[in-house]
């Protein structure tokens, strides 16, 4: 599980990475054609036991998206927080660096689906001074008036571009995505999932960089084609208020269960950048339930997992 990782080996993830979010936000702003991203560049220096900065950058009111937000961060700190600790209690106290983009877009159009995207690196020293380094990331989809075209779009993306290594690699995916993004108070998935992974380091650092390359590179291929499929359909006040409920249940995830919400508030994070996820606008009502047979009851028949391709 470790490998004596360089300066040279980490500025390849971090060079990746600044280019990826680059690269999402041009193709972001030409899809909505109508707002810009404005970044906000912050460091950590001089905060306790931890170091780094990154860039946020978010796009507000556009014609297609409400908001969307992509960060780069690269952070550092003395010790890991108990949330990446969980499962690698060996690494409690250890040193750390973490680089990653996360990407969350959530539209004003209800038939467009919000969406999230995230790659990461990890590596914290062990007790002998030597690294212990993995991958993490994927992406996941959450409609509200789901379109069957479109999730088997989606999840034959992910299926191809996990093809390349390994024919298992799809399916272990995502399965883990299905697991992951799911409300345990709820009884439901957050949407209709894709692909997660963590702890990835198999097969030696270029071949687990070269996959995190492909889910980075491919979200586009996946969520463009949604997109413009949907943002011109004609919607009122009645998809737009079950719009607004069903983003709750993705604040519920991001507050409750979310490990990496959980680690950027543990480990001392930028509150501001962490919290960027959440939707603009939100509403709860005690007790709702759609009426039977309606476009929001039919919801309920995506949000436990199946094959779509």
């Amino acid at each position: 599980m470790t490998i004596e990782t360089t300066a040279a080996t980490i500025a390849q993830v971090d060079a990746y990475l600044r280019d990826l979010q680059d690269r999402l936000c041009a193709a972001l702003e030409r899809a909505d054609g109508g707002a810009r991203f404005i970044e906000d560049a912050w460091t950590r220096d001089g905060v306790a036991s931890m170091g780094g900065g990154g860039r946020t950058r978010v796009l507000k009111h556009g014609a297609v998206f409400e908001q969307a937000g992509v960060n780069f961060s690269r952070v550092e700190g003395t010790a890991l927080p108990p949330s990446a600790t969980a499962h690698r209690p060996e690494l409690a106290g250890r040193a750390w660096s973490a680089l990653g983009v996360s990407l969350v877009a959530h539209p004003g159009n209800p038939y467009v689906p919000t969406t999230h995207m995230n790659v990461r690196y990890f590596e914290a020293r062990a007790a002998d001074g030597a690294p212990v380094w993995w991958f993490g990331g994927g992406f996941d989809l959450t409609p509200y008036y789901p379109v069957d075209a479109d999730v088997v779009h989606w999840h034959t993306v992910a299926r191809d571009l996990c093809a390349p290594f390994g024919g298992d690699v799809y399916a272990k995916y995502k399965k883990w995505c299905d697991e992951y993004f799911y409300l345990k108070h709820r009884g439901e998935t957050r949407g209709v999932g894709g692909l997660f992974f963590d702890d990835l380091n198999s097969g030696g650092f270029g071949h687990s960089f070269a996959f995190q390359r492909a889910v980075g590179d491919g979200f586009l291929d996946a969520y463009l084609p949604i997109v413009q499929r949907r943002k011109s359909t004609l919607f009122g006040e009645r998809e737009r208020e079950f719009q607004l409920y069903r983003r709750g249940r993705y604040v519920e995830f991001n507050l409750v269960h979310d490990r990496g919400t959980l680690f950027g508030l543990q480990s001392g994070g930028r509150t501001e950048s962490i919290l960027m996820s959440l939707p603009p606008r939100v509403r709860f009502e005690y007790g709702y339930a759609p009426e039977a047979g309606s476009p929001e009851a039919r919801l309920a028949e995506y949000l436990v997992p199946r094959d779509w391709v």
